[in-house]
């Protein structure tokens, strides 16, 4: 199967969840629950899960970029910290071929958000809608509407140099920021200066920059720390296209999903095992996984992929 193939799909319907921030109660007629904690808790605690999309394992939290822009705001600032993760396809295959350690970290985020137009079109065929958000979009539209100048901000990863570009194309005066070295994670007290980094800043928004599943395995220690506030988003690179030193694919690419294609192009020689070694792996990961998974109720029958 061709990755060309693939393309982005819709919202699922799914029941009001009570007790939420006013903004999201008529959003949520139609939309799924976000795992929104209160700011009264000492501890992060889960949102009901059962109008999540669960796919390939996933929970999937089935909001657009709207609505999950809008429960990030309206999460109240001195909240226990959670955060957020944006799987795509290269995610998966980790989880589900090598890397099985890695699922509590994606079990325990708060919001679990489709970054992959393949994904979401191997859901539309089984009868399951995940819309497309990926860490890049919700990253700058963060920035563009969500954050003031005055919000705390902490980054971890990134060069000096991308700090102060996104500092001073949005204006921002109170920015945080630690570089951890390369293979940090794989030394228990770089690891440990990493969380408390992130712990001590405190931040309303704090954007872990150190990649997958680098920042995964983080975020999840910081939620579990004692004091930590605020939340985390997991975003990889898109740091590096806010302040431009790395280009996005061209829009008309991202909507026939080929924005795989577009940074293979970028750089061959660091893309080509993860695109065309390790990311077909998702066909048989999907065939394997819809065998066994029931279909979801009321739902159709499986659409050809092709259809």
């Amino acid at each position: 199967m061709s990755l060309a193939n693939l393309e982005t799909s819709i919202l699922a319907p799914a029941p009001v969840v009570a007790g939420l921030p006013p903004v999201l109660a008529p959003a949520l007629t139609r939309q799924a629950p976000v795992r929104v904690t209160a700011a009264v808790q000492t501890t992060p605690s889960p949102a009901p899960r059962g109008a999540d999309v669960e796919f390939l394992e996933l929970d999937f939290t089935p909001l657009d970029l709207t609505l999950a822009l809008e429960a990030v705001i309206e999460r109240p600032a001195s909240a226990p910290f959670t955060y957020v993760v944006t799987p795509n396809v290269d995610h998966v295959v980790r989880l589900l071929r090598r890397r099985s350690d890695l699922w509590p970290a994606y079990r325990a985020a708060w919001m679990t958000l489709c970054d992959s137009r393949i994904l979401a079109r191997l859901a539309h065929g089984d009868g399951r809608e995940l819309p497309v958000v990926t860490g890049s979009d919700l990253t700058l539209r963060l920035f563009q509407e969500g954050i003031a100048p005055r919000d705390p901000i902490a980054i971890l990863g990134g060069s000096e140099a991308t700090v102060a570009s996104i500092v001073e194309r949005f204006g921002l005066v109170d920015v945080k920021h630690y570089n951890p070295p390369m293979g940090f994670i794989h030394d228990p007290r770089e690891t440990a200066r990493a969380v408390r980094f992130l712990v001590d800043a405190g931040a309303r928004y704090s954007f872990l920059a150190v990649g997958s599943p680098q920042q995964e395995i983080v975020a999840r220690r910081v939620a579990k720390a004692r004091g930590s506030r605020g939340i985390g988003f997991c975003i990889g690179a898109s740091l590096e296209f806010l302040s431009g030193e790395q280009e996005r694919a061209p829009a008309v690419m991202q909507q026939m999903s080929l924005e795989w294609f577009f940074r293979l192009c970028s750089n061959p020689q660091r893309m080509w095992r993860r695109y065309l070694i390790e990311g077909p792996q998702i066909f048989r990961i999907h065939q394997d996984w819809r065998r066994r998974a029931p279909m979801p109720a009321g739902s159709a029958a499986r659409v050809p992929l092709g259809g």
